[in-house]
């Protein structure tokens, strides 16, 4: 398994105070692919430009598809545009793959990521692995959640990263979501506005 595919597992498996944003735990992936590929040696970081580098067979799809899709020229790719690029609809992507893999059984419960669904993981190997990650708190991981939102998660419950690289990624991960949160406010805030010159001094 790989750290997306962990995040995910944790994410459905954690209860929350409100439902994940989609938004957030996709930059979280693509953050959490990114990571992975630096311990691949797939990748390489000159400041905050990601420099391809090994170029391994990986053995789960969606992140072998991340490094063929690496800028492969000068000035290569920063990790902040990496994250935006590679994030779209990433958390989908990512479903529909542990799904294939049968790690998804489909019943009547809430999935919490994203609502109200049919969806729960099935009892595996997987799912065992990646709650071990979760409860032991593995700094990775418990910080990648703690960008997503995942509850359990707080100020002052991630373990220091010691590889500035990771270190890099994951404090890009924090700001594009803080980022990606600004927005969804700027967009409430200007509904708001319009909806109120459409009912106007009256209410209507």
């Amino acid at each position: 398994m790989s750290t997306p595919r962990d995040l995910l597992i944790v994410a459905m498996e954690m209860e929350t105070s409100r439902p994940l944003e989609r938004g957030d735990l996709s930059l979280a992936l693509a953050g959490a692919e990114l990571i992975d590929l630096l311990g691949a040696q797939a990748v390489r970081l000159d400041d905050e430009r990601i420099v391809p580098g090994y170029r391994p067979t990986l053995p789960d799809r969606l992140l072998d598809q991340a490094a063929s899709s690496l800028v492969q020229r000068s000035p290569y790719e920063s990790v902040d545009d990496w994250l935006w690029r590679r994030g779209y609809g990433l958390a989908a992507a990512y479903l529909s793959a542990l799904e294939d893999d049968g790690q998804i059984t489909r019943e009547h419960r809430r999935w919490h990521p994203f609502g109200a669904g049919q969806t729960a993981l099935a009892d595996s190997p997987a799912r065992r692995q990646a709650m071990d990650r979760w409860t032991s708190r593995e700094a990775v991981l418990t910080a990648l959640a703690a960008a997503a939102g995942i509850n359990g998660t707080g100020t002052g419950d991630e373990q220091d990263v010691a590889d500035d690289a990771v270190s890099t990624v994951l404090d890009a991960v924090h700001d594009a979501v803080r980022e990606l949160e600004g927005e969804r406010q700027r967009r409430a805030i200007e509904k708001a506005a319009f909806d109120n010159v459409w009912r106007g001094p009256g209410g209507n």
